[in-house]
């Protein structure tokens, strides 16, 4: 029996919280075998992001021809694109794929540093958004991609999700980790209604990584056919754990990891 696939085509994280290496290792404690298409290399750590160099768009779409001709995935985690030209090289990359697609449109750093310049936000939205079964958006990214405010309230957030729905994705999940408050809820927003899932907020600062790895999580669970919103339960349980966990693991001196492993491999 062919075991349960996953491909990230995501940016490189040098100090292994985010990016590429937390999909992967997201992907591993969700028993789903990882493939790997790099869009950057970055030069970070929990301190911050020293360097980044894309890849040539060709070479990323040779990845993900490379995986797919050989690998194909049962469910597909997009994250930093970074640019234009990579987007546009994405995008005809994934013409036939017919699985899931989990977005997550990263353009920031924890650290703050830009991941995804301006111009390539018309790009993201018209190329990448109809394509995703689940976009994933922080607070701040859904209001950038609708060049708007951050949402400051609940009904604010709904909205937002269901003027980003318009704009093709299959669901939106609204995570709510930039929102006040002891517990942070993120709310699945698709054309049915409004799945709501709340777990109290844990006070750390080590929270590298979280976004890569919810929604490699999301992705490795819609790979095994898991419904969206069961996936998000447990892809927000488990993430909930991980970040409790990762108090204690004492990797760097700035913004620490998640621990993708405190309940061990599935």
């Amino acid at each position: 029996m062919r075991k349960t696939t996953a491909l990230t085509i995501a940016g490189s994280d040098s100090g292994g919280g985010a990016g590429i290496q937390a999909d992967l290792k997201s992907f591993a404690a969700f028993g789903v075998y990882g493939t790997s298409a790099i869009t950057a290399i970055t030069a970070q750590n929990t301190r911050g992001v020293f360097g980044v160099s894309p890849v040539p768009p060709g070479m990323i779409a040779a990845q993900i021809a490379a995986v797919r001709g050989d690998i194909p995935p049962d469910a597909i985690k997009i994250g930093m694109l970074g640019d234009a030209a990579t987007i546009e090289a994405v995008a005809g990359a994934l013409d036939g794929h017919a699985g899931p697609v989990v977005l997550d449109p990263v353009m920031v750093a924890k650290s703050g540093d830009a991941l995804l310049a301006d111009e390539a936000v018309a790009a993201l939205t018209a190329l990448m958004l109809p394509r995703a079964t689940i976009l994933t958006p922080n607070l701040p990214e859904a209001a950038r991609l609708l060049g708007t405010d951050m949402a400051r309230t609940p009904e604010e957030t709904v909205a937002q999700g269901r003027a980003l729905l318009d704009l093709g994705p299959g669901a939106v999940l609204m995570k709510g980790g930039h929102a006040a408050g002891p517990v942070c809820t993120d709310r699945l927003v698709t054309r049915d209604g409004v799945t709501e899932v709340s777990v109290p907020r844990i006070d750390t600062p080590h929270t590298h990584g979280t976004g890569c790895s919810l929604s490699a999580a999301l992705a490795a669970l819609l790979a095994r056919g898991e419904a969206p919103p069961e996936a998000l339960v447990c892809a927000q349980a488990w993430l909930c754990d991980a970040i409790r966990a990762g108090r204690s693991l004492g990797i760097g001196g700035g913004q620490g990891p998640v621990d993708h492993f405190h309940a061990g491999v599935a």
